[in-house]
């Protein structure tokens, strides 16, 4: 076998097949020409966030936007939603905000202005600059694309190579900063294991956190921090509502768990970092997965199927072993030191 110093790039087998280290491989499939998140139905006809479970989490994230602008003692604030997918928070959220909060709200995806939006929200391919409020990044951080990792018989850490089929095959040893990253994140020292390198989440999400001049960055992911991690890494894909093999065809998502407490280091220069879960945040926002009274039933019938509906909504926001889970990163910019998002 020949080995690309390099890794990760292309290159030709002896059936002219391409090969792809992991991370361009997904950029491809994800965001190339006739990538997975271009697609007409959007991420939303193929899995489900807190967003798409129960417009509480956008209502949860407009307290959370209410209580930063209070911070920042302003009538006017910035929401940035970063992964925006086709509007759905960023929307749930505008509708939820109390009357006389003025509200600028940025969209943040790759992929072109759904119908309908909202027209006060504005639409963008970049990070604004110079945000005063909230950024919020929902499942963003896990479709960041990265490269994947596996020590080989001998132990040599290399680079795991794909086809657009999902063959793998083992390529260069991992060198420079992503095996700088892996000593210090995630050590492969047993043969087979494997790791994502989390490097470009790092980038990415400080270069979120920098473009704050005040407030808040919350990313909101499945997560694993050090003395946790996986043994055999988390890649994975998504099709139609169905976890499927990984395959970077654009067929379907491609995503992989975040090394959540390596994307705090990498921004703890602009602000310290807190790492918190859902179900933690979210009680703290006031969302409740507790049952309403009993005695609501005869007093009120349709305000206890409610109250009934919306425990039951929450109860899956919050759940342990399912979306309750997810890490919460928070950083405060401008603002004190960072505390949990409540």
């Amino acid at each position: 076998m020949t080995y690309d110093a390099a890794g990760g790039t292309v290159r030709e087998s002896g059936d002219g097949r391409e090969w792809r280290g992991w991370r361009e491989a997904t950029e491809r499939a994800l965001y190339g020409p006739e990538g997975f998140f271009l697609r007409p139905e959007g991420p939303a006809g193929h899995f489900r966030t807190s967003v798409h479970a129960s417009p509480l989490f956008a209502a949860a994230v407009a307290r959370l936007l209410v209580a930063t602008a209070e911070e920042l003692g302003t009538g006017e604030v910035d929401l940035v939603d970063v992964g925006a997918g086709r509007g759905e928070l960023v929307a749930g959220v505008l509708a939820a905000v109390p009357a006389g909060l003025r509200v600028r709200a940025y969209a943040v995806e790759r992929a072109a202005r759904p119908a309908g939006l909202d027209p006060r929200v504005e639409w963008t391919g970049r990070l604004p600059e110079g945000v005063r409020g909230l950024l919020f990044a929902n499942e963003w951080l896990d479709n960041v694309p990265v490269d994947v990792a596996e020590a080989d018989g001998d132990g040599t850490v290399r680079y795991v190579e794909v086809r657009a089929d999902g063959a793998e095959r083992l390529g260069a040893p991992v060198g420079g900063a992503d095996a700088a990253w892996l000593e210090r994140w995630w050590p492969l020292a047993e043969p087979g294991a494997r790791a994502e390198i989390g490097r470009p989440r790092d980038e990415a999400w400080a270069a979120a956190v920098g473009s704050l001049a005040a407030g808040r960055a919350v990313a909101v992911d499945y997560g694993h921090v050090r003395g946790a991690r996986p043994p055999f890494g988390t890649l994975t894909g998504f099709r139609a509502g169905r976890e499927v093999a990984p395959v970077p065809d654009g067929s379907g998502d491609l995503t992989s768990h975040v090394a959540m407490d390596a994307c705090a280091a990498a921004a703890h220069a602009r602000a310290p970092g807190v790492l918190t879960v859902q179900r933690e945040e979210l009680a703290r926002l006031g969302v409740s997965g507790a049952r309403p009274p009993l005695a609501l039933a005869s007093s009120d019938p349709a305000g206890y199927v409610r109250a009934l509906a919306a425990a039951g909504e929450a109860a899956e926001l919050t759940a342990r072993g399912g979306l309750g889970d997810f890490l919460w990163l928070v950083h405060r910019v401008g603002g004190g030191a960072a505390t949990a998002a409540g």
